[in-house]
């Protein structure tokens, strides 16, 4: 069974969060941890709290991120993605991941987290 998970803001501290099946959310809390040892860098903020990630899928043992650059021209944009997989795969129970890169919705620094926004000077 495929399961999505939509990022969505908690308004109460400005970080984003994933609303998912309560059966997933032990899985979902270590994707994410994984996710956030993952940092943009030329910038000092992991890709979760920068706003990078859009969605999480979920189907058995595979999973797929939808994820997207701050810049098309990112210098990283092809490493970006794999370490975004590597990470998730250390995650107990996943043996595949792939992370698309998608521009649509495009970044833009609304999307980072409160804390991002004030660390880049954008809040």
């Amino acid at each position: 069974m495929l399961d999505v998970y939509n990022r969505v803001p908690n308004t109460q501290d400005g970080t984003f969060t994933f609303i998912c099946d309560p059966t997933q959310q032990d899985l979902m809390d270590r994707i994410v941890d994984a996710i956030k040892d993952v940092y943009d860098p030329e910038i000092p903020i992991d890709v979760l709290t920068l706003g990078l990630i859009y969605s999480v899928e979920i189907e058995n043992s595979s999973v797929r991120v939808l994820m997207t650059l701050t810049s098309p021209m990112c210098p990283v944009a092809g490493e970006l993605p794999v370490w975004v997989e590597d990470a998730v795969k250390t995650v107990d129970g996943i043996t595949e991941c792939d992370a698309e890169v998608i521009f649509d919705p495009p970044f833009t620094p609304a999307m980072m987290s409160e804390e991002a926004q004030l660390i880049t000077g954008y809040y």
